[in-house]
């Protein structure tokens, strides 16, 4: 089964820390790429990130990582194939405490029409 593809990502923080988005991809050679953490999400936020923000590039097999700020991260269980071009969002919820958190994934949605 093919890969969905996904243009952006939100994460929302339901736990008691602060959190930041980063992905992790493949490069062109096959190697593992962790990027840079995205900006601070305190409780009861949500933050969309944009992967191409973060230098991802067009195509790549991407996943989401919950950086947490003085705690575990968590890396979500599922991978997509970003497509910059894509409407599509992928919505995550973090809860929990700083070491003993859960990544999980709300859904896919299209953005509202307006």
């Amino acid at each position: 089964m093919a890969l969905p593809t996904i243009g952006k990502f939100t994460l929302h923080n339901g736990g008691g820390f602060v959190c930041k988005p980063q992905f992790k991809y493949m490069d062109d050679s096959g190697n593992t790429v962790i990027t840079d953490k995205g900006e601070d999400i305190t409780l009861g936020f949500t933050h969309e990130a944009d992967p191409k923000n973060f230098g991802v590039p067009n195509g790549s097999i991407i996943t989401l990582i919950a950086f947490v700020v003085w705690g575990k991260d968590n890396e979500a269980k599922q991978s997509f194939i970003y497509d910059k071009n894509s409407p599509d969002i992928a919505d995550y919820t973090i809860t929990g405490t700083t070491l003993d958190n859960t990544l999980g994934l709300i859904g896919i949605r299209k953005p509202a029409q307006h």
